[in-house]
């Protein structure tokens, strides 16, 4: 009988290709805290747990240019609105053990005078008004944004060209 050992390897050191979605079963919060960290906060890459599930997902310059256009007329409807807003781009806002989450994009308008200013998040702080998801090679998973409670979710769906 032959011994099986796991493989391991860094997070960090794997090399996915523009557009590739990795889904990773069964990872503990814990484990999620600890590749958010051996990740960084500088990289190309955006990350989604939710029910013990961790995705990686790597943009396409196609999912770029649009998170930019829709922000862009978020922007524009909210000056026309006259509301103030303080952008998040896509800052990972978490729930600790439940779920956590890197929108494209994000905003405070209802809370955004709490937010100004700020370099990190506090625990205490609310979600972001407003979370905006291209979807150009993967599906948004809803669950992360529901246990966050993000009150509203703008999602982009130009999935089904791929």
């Amino acid at each position: 009988m032959n011994a099986v050992s796991p493989v391991v390897k860094p997070v960090s050191k794997m090399r996915l290709a523009p557009g590739s979605t990795v889904s990773i079963q069964n990872v503990s919060w814990k484990g999620f805290e600890s590749i958010l960290q051996e990740l960084g906060e500088k990289r190309s890459l955006q990350v989604a747990y939710s029910k013990s599930t961790l995705e990686i997902m790597v943009p396409l310059p196609e999912h770029e240019k649009s998170k930019d256009l829709i922000s862009d007329i978020v922007k524009i409807l909210l000056k026309i609105a006259g509301k103030s807003y303080e952008p998040f781009g896509s800052t990972t806002f978490k729930r600790e053990n439940i779920a956590g989450v890197e929108p494209d994009a994000c905003f405070y308008i209802q809370n955004y005078q709490r937010m100004i200013g700020r370099r990190k998040l506090e625990p205490n702080d609310p979600p972001p008004d407003l979370a905006i998801e291209t979807d150009v090679t993967s599906k948004t998973t809803l669950d992360a944004y529901e246990a966050i409670a993000v009150p509203e979710l703008w999602i982009y769906d130009n999935f089904s060209k791929y």
